[in-house]
């Protein structure tokens, strides 16, 4: 694991909360920078507008420091500033390192199996000869009763289709007939206001 170790870095200022209008009107940042070019000439600055922040450069530390003295919660443009000293996070190494052998098994499957690993046989299917003698005894238009209802049971009772394949067509044709259903349509309600206009 890597020690995130943070150092503060004193030549640096952040300005913090600074008012919008530093940042969208020259007069304004002109005066802003004034304030920390008295302590030193060479000063630049980084304006962050999203996160009403200024980031100010010293070329000398104690004029850095001296600033963040005199200016520390003072006002500027009617609202308090505050001053801090950058920081700069450095976290383990420079470089990304890969995850530890141990762990890299969760990552991905191994590339072989394992020792003494044999795939295991399939089992052969069972046919149960049972069920295939009785689906064959069931013929057309007769019920088979598969299992006798008691008193908390219900009993379960298989209906055979009949055969659609005759030879005659008219029986074919009237047992088609018979067999569709019309299907009746839902009335319509009847049309209430329910809005007196």
């Amino acid at each position: 694991m890597h020690l995130k170790t943070t150092k503060c870095n004193s030549y640096c200022l952040v300005a913090t909360p600074v008012d919008h209008e530093t940042f969208s009107r020259p007069q304004i940042r002109e005066q802003f920078e004034a304030l920390f070019r008295a302590f030193d000439p060479g000063t630049s600055f980084q304006f962050f507008k999203s996160f009403r922040r200024v980031r100010i450069n010293f070329t000398d530390v104690l004029a850095a420091a001296e600033a963040r003295v005199k200016l520390h919660k003072s006002e500027f443009n009617g609202k308090e500033m505050r001053l801090y000293f950058a920081q700069s996070v450095h976290i383990g190494s420079p470089r990304l390192e890969p995850p530890k052998p141990e762990k890299q098994f969760l990552i991905s499957p191994p590339a072989s199996p394992p020792v003494g690993w044999a795939q295991s046989q399939d089992a052969m299917p069972v046919v149960n000869y049972d069920l295939l003698c009785a689906v064959s005894k069931l013929g057309p238009g007769e019920q088979y009763e598969l299992h006798t209802g008691t008193t908390n049971t219900p009993s379960v009772i298989v209906h055979v289709c009949e055969d659609d394949s005759s030879d005659d067509e008219d029986e074919t044709a009237e047992s088609s007939k018979r067999m569709r259903p019309k299907i009746i349509q839902t009335r319509r309600p009847d049309y209430v206001p329910s809005v007196n206009q």
